[in-house]
């Protein structure tokens, strides 16, 4: 757009025949000046280290500098970026853009070491620090990353951005909306009801569970997740696109710095403002970072109280995140085989409602657990099978109020609607006497599904399940 191409923005033809519909942009008053444009991209340096990062923007500087002409005469980098911005904007008459994406990407990668991220900050700040005054000579400056720049001690001297994060204007400029599916993208959705065998509001209603949910203000409008929608479009079936490759070891070895993480306890949780401002490399909270990275997003608004509901966006996150972080808790290695032959009892549990069966399969699965990751209490063995259950896409739910208490784990199966209650060291009667006295089952009666108590009993012996009653 700043580089006045309006030819890509009007409809056309592709080789293969394809009609490229006319693009919005192209219907306004938009004037297609021709600026000149610096584009820095962290997201390309082959090495997560301050020497990576100085290569990656030495080699962006010096292609820059052929084009307008320029030889460098000193290595200060915001001296080069300087020259440049000035040679730009002489050469042309017009400001000069300058997009900086995924400024944040090297920084990421080392939090754990201090001494290396301050490294990594010096060379951004060294680079881009002075551009405020520089402002005369500037059209346009825009920086992505999922890190509040505010708050990561780089762009302080650049307190002219406008951070636009939260606002209701700007929150439907990452994904797509459901009006844009329906419409734009409806031959490709109706493509896929085919494929899948389903009608197009079934359809639908798996692309909304899937993909749909993302909110980035109080205003709530739902968006997609526009990589594993189209991706989904793509390969005509929906499967878990972005999750399997956005994730990384980095994300769950930050956790692992942070204080313990349980599924349930993020899935829900109310936050004020303040929580999308705390800097992602101080350890002290997992929610801001869970965040800025789009494994949570805002669930709601309490006006009165000024706070945001984070949750899950989506069955494709709460799924993934489940599966990655159940791995990390359990030492995957270990368990992978217990975890298997668990994640066939489940879908046999599924089709034929055999519990007991289940069971014995929870029971095995518990034996392979290593001992050095066992809290020895209730709440441990409530999270793990909670997150396990999670991880295998099941519609479960954690503390769920009643009128009289809150039960463990509810557990929606096809045929019939399971309560579980888990005790430790205590039997199993007491756990069942718990559901009943409290009521537990009520508040499902008017499901068509028979509602199921199942009490649970743990030793801290055997740290496993040594009885159980429904």
């Amino acid at each position: 757009m700043f580089e006045g191409r309006r030819e890509l923005f009007e409809q056309f033809t592709l080789d293969d025949g394809t009609v490229q519909p006319r693009l919005f942009i192209a219907t306004t008053g938009w004037k297609w000046e021709r600026h000149p444009v610096l584009r820095f991209d962290f997201s390309k340096c082959e090495e997560y280290t301050a020497d990576g990062l100085r290569v990656q923007i030495d080699n962006t500087l010096a292609q820059y500098e052929r084009k307008y002409g320029l030889t460098p005469y000193v290595d200060e980098r915001s001296i080069r970026l300087e020259n440049i911005i000035l040679a730009a904007h002489e050469q042309t008459g017009r400001g000069v853009v300058i997009l900086v994406d995924e400024y944040d990407t090297v920084l990421l990668h080392n939090l754990e070491n201090p001494a290396k991220g301050c490294e990594v900050r010096e060379c951004v700040l060294g680079t881009f620090g002075q551009l405020k005054a520089l402002d005369e000579h500037l059209k346009f400056v825009f920086f992505t990353g999922i890190s509040k720049f505010s708050q990561m001690g780089i762009f302080s001297r650049l307190n002219q951005l406008k951070d636009i994060s939260l606002r209701p204007d700007y929150e439907t400029i990452c994904g797509i909306t459901q009006q844009e599916l329906v419409t734009v993208l409806r031959p490709d959705l109706e493509q896929l009801s085919i494929a899948n065998g389903l009608s197009f509001e079934q359809q639908m209603t798996e692309f909304k569970r899937m993909y749909d949910g993302y909110h980035f203000s109080h205003g709530l409008i739902d968006v997609y997740n526009p990589f594993s929608l189209m991706s989904a479009l793509d390969a005509n079936m929906l499967s878990n696109y972005w999750f399997a490759s956005g994730t990384s070891s980095s994300l769950i070895d930050m956790l692992a710095m942070m204080p313990p993480l349980e599924l349930q306890e993020v899935d829900g949780v109310m936050v004020d403002p303040s929580a999308f401002d705390q800097p992602v490399e101080s350890f002290a909270d997992s929610l801001p970072l869970l965040y800025q990275s789009g494994y949570l997003t805002i669930k709601d608004f309490h006006k009165e109280r000024n706070q945001y509901k984070l949750g899950f966006p989506n069955m494709e996150v709460r799924k993934g995140f489940a599966d990655c972080l159940f791995q990390h808790a359990t030492n995957s290695k270990q368990s992978s085989h217990w975890r298997s032959a668990l994640l066939n009892a489940y879908y046999n549990f599924s089709d034929s409602d055999d519990l007991p069966q289940f069971i014995q399969a929870v029971k095995a699965f518990f034996a392979g657990v290593p001992y050095q990751l066992d809290n020895r209490n209730e709440h441990h063995y409530h999270a793990l099978l909670y997150t396990l259950l999670t991880a295998f896409g099941a519609d479960v739910s954690a503390e769920e109020s009643t009128a009289q208490g809150r039960s463990d784990i509810v557990l929606r199966m096809p045929k019939a609607i399971y309560i579980l209650e888990i005790n430790y060291d205590q039997p199993a009667e007491a756990a069942r006497r718990q559901i009943a006295d409290k009521g537990y089952a009520d508040k499902y009666r008017l499901d068509s599904r028979p509602v199921i108590p199942v009490a649970l009993c743990f030793s801290s012996e055997t740290r496993n399940i040594v009885e159980w009653k429904t």
